[in-house]
């Protein structure tokens, strides 16, 4: 018996993934977030409560989508959305703070994305991740988040068998951001430097690629929620871990640079759609990352589920309103759309519906 395949009801077709999302996903999220939200408020220093709730503002729908794992086990989704939602939380503050940051040290970045590290490792104690900036008092929020992680990562079955992996997938994710939010003249070279360290990872993509799928916290996610099955073990970790990594973490954190474009080329930002000799040429790839995530979930229990996630980031990314004033995104929206099974239009008019319907 499939280690993944059980009596568990998942959604496998967008009506029911749609009416799951908007009865427990939306809500959840709302929920867990409006309390990180009044937390960030009382953030004692104004550079840090500043990044804080910004990245709770901007960034909302990173939980949003999220929380879709969550449908794999719904009988946990209240250990799954609140987990889901705090690390997505950190990650999305410490992208603020690296961002937008007062530093450029690459010491104050590894400790910061340690925290991280040990919001996945329930054996540890949080400690003092702002050592090495100015910036200090948070009124213990950081710990907090990390903290949450760790007591619903206690509740989830399966954690031992998915750890090992989880904590890969975070290793990397940190080393992504310290790379990237080096001093400007730095990022590039150590970005390639650290893909040829990492020349047995998908070997098929190339380093910007690579470097994009290590952004993603979509595959932490899809093992939080397999570990929060009683049934999960190292075979179905391990069957995660590599039909999510690399190309369905690639697909999704290329789309996110694909449509930032613009955005980061006005505030000075690196952003790996840069690194293509054409326009063409970056969408052949986009188009080949689409296929491999395609061809690797095939193989999970609940194929359907992850097929519609798949074609639910395409939607999501290009319903977003920076896709209409960038030429080069609109063409690409325009052949991936022509492209697209009839689910993505279905989930491109929810995608533009919920932005237009925040949950605040």
């Amino acid at each position: 018996m499939n280690p993944l395949r059980t009596a568990y009801t998942v959604p496998e077709e967008p009506i029911s993934l749609m009416r799951w999302v908007y009865k427990f996903a939306l809500p959840g999220v709302k929920d867990a977030l409006g309390g990180w939200r009044d937390r960030a408020a009382t953030i004692p220093d104004p550079e840090l409560r500043t990044q804080a709730l910004a990245s709770i503002a901007d960034k909302e729908f990173h939980c949003q989508g999220g929380s879709v794992y969550a449908a794999i086990n719904s009988d946990k989704k209240d250990v799954l959305i609140p987990l889901i939602v705090a690390l997505q939380t950190i990650s999305d503050y410490l992208d603020n703070l690296c961002d937008r940051s007062t530093s450029l040290d690459p010491e104050d970045f590894r400790l910061l994305h340690k925290s991280m590290l040990d919001a996945v490792d329930p054996s540890v104690q949080p400690e003092n991740y702002y050592r090495f900036r100015d910036e200090q008092e948070d009124g213990g929020y950081l710990n907090v988040l990390v903290t949450t992680c760790q007591e619903n990562i206690r509740q989830l079955p399966g954690y031992a068998h998915a750890q090992p992996y989880v904590r890969r997938l975070v290793g990397l994710y940190g080393d992504l951001q310290v790379y990237k939010h080096i001093a400007p003249e730095l990022r590039e070279p150590s970005l390639t430097t650290w893909r040829a360290e990492h020349a047995d990872l998908a070997p098929d993509l190339h380093w910007n690629e690579f470097a994009a799928a290590t952004g993603s916290t979509l595959g932490m996610f899809m093992l939080f929620a397999g570990a929060s099955r009683d049934d999960f073990d190292e075979k179905a970790a391990k069957s995660v871990y590599e039909s999510y990594f690399p190309y369905v973490c690639g697909l999704h954190i290329m789309l996110d640079y694909l449509i930032d474009q613009e955005e980061d080329r006005v505030g000075g930002d690196l952003n790996f759609c840069n690194y293509y000799d054409s326009g063409e040429d970056m969408l052949q790839r986009v188009e080949f990352i689409v296929g491999g995530a395609r061809r690797d979930v095939a193989g999970l229990p609940h194929a359907a589920f992850h097929r519609m996630v798949i074609e639910g980031l395409i939607a999501l990314y290009l319903s977003d309103p920076k896709v209409s004033q960038q030429k080069d995104v609109r063409t690409v929206s325009k052949r991936l759309m022509k492209k697209s099974p009839l689910t993505r239009l279905f989930f491109f008019v929810n995608s533009v519906w919920i932005r237009k319907h925040k949950q605040h």
